[in-house]
C-alpha cells in the first residue's frame, strides 16, 4: 500500500499511520522520521508532497476525526421537535459523549505551545462552526421564545469560543480542578442568558476527558 500510485491512496495511508504514531507515542514524541519508518518504503519526499510539516499532518488528522462532530452538529441543528434552547443542550452532551473525543484528547498537542494551530481552531470557530450550526439555533431559539438575546451572532460565537477554546484544556492546559471551576463559571454565564444547558453529567465527562490530557503532560 505504501507504493501506491494513487495520490489519495497514499495521503491515507499516511494519515492513518501517523495517526497510529500519535495514539502511541504522543504527538511531541512522534518525528517525521518515525512515521517515514512505518510506511513500508515511502520516501520522505512523497510524505511533503502531500504534507508541509508534521502539524499540517496532525491538522489533516484533526479534520478527518472532526468530520463526524460537523455531521453530527448538522443532524441536531436540523431535527424537528426541540426548541433552541434543548439542541444547544444536546450538542453540548453529544460533543463530550462522542468516543473520538478521548482518542482527540489522548493524542492533540498543548495548542497554547502551537500557535498557529489554535490560531487555525479559532478561526474555524468563529468562520464555520459558530455561524453555521450555532447562530441558526439561536435564531430558532428566538422565534420559539426558548432563548432571548439581542446579539444572536455575538452569542453564538461566545458560547463556541468560551466552550471551545476557553474551557478546552487542549487549547488552554487546565488541571480538573481549573476545568471543574471554569465549567461552573460557564454554567453561571449561561444560566445569566437564561440558558440551562450544561449539567453535573456534562461536567464529569469533561473531568474525565481533562484527566488524559494531563496524563500526557
Amino acid at each position: 500500500m505504501a507504493r501506491n500510485k494513487h495520490p489519495e491512496q497514499t495521503r491515507n495511508f499516511i494519515l492513518e499511520t501517523a495517526f497510529r504514531l500519535f495514539i502511541e507515542k504522543g504527538y511531541e514524541r512522534t518525528s517525521i522520521q518515525d512515521i517515514i519508518d512505518q510506511l513500508g518504503g515511502l520516501s520522505k519526499g512523497a510524505i511533503y508532497h502531500h504534507f508541509k510539516s508534521k502539524e499540517d499532518i496532525l491538522t489533516a488528522v484533526c479534520e478527518r476525526m472532526t468530520d463526524e462532530s460537523n455531521q453530527l452538529l448538522l443532524d441536531i441543528r436540523d431535527r424537528p421537535g426541540l426548541t433552541g434552547q434543548e439542541k444547544l443542550k444536546l450538542i453540548f452532551r453529544a460533543s463530550l459523549d462522542r468516543p473520538v473525543q478521548d482518542q482527540l484528547f489522548t493524542l492533540a498537542p498543548n495548542f497554547s505551545k502551537n500557535p498557529s494551530l489554535l490560531y487555525a481552531v479559532l478561526r474555524e470557530t468563529v468562520d464555520d462552526a459558530a455561524p453555521h450550526y450555532i447562530l441558526p439555533i439561536i435564531r430558532q431559539g428566538l422565534a420559539d421564545g426558548s432563548i432571548a438575546t439581542e446579539c444572536p451572532e455575538e452569542l453564538a460565537e461566545l458560547v463556541m469560543l468560551v466552550a471551545n477554546i476557553w474551557m478546552n484544556p487542549i487549547m488552554f492546559y487546565s488541571t480538573r480542578e481549573q476545568s471543574r471551576r471554569k465549567f461552573i463559571l460557564f454554567r453561571q454565564m449561561m444560566q445569566g442568558f437564561g440558558l440551562d444547558i450544561v449539567d453535573d453529567a456534562m461536567l464529569e465527562r469533561l473531568l474525565e476527558l481533562t484527566a488524559l490530557f494531563e496524563k500526557r503532560q
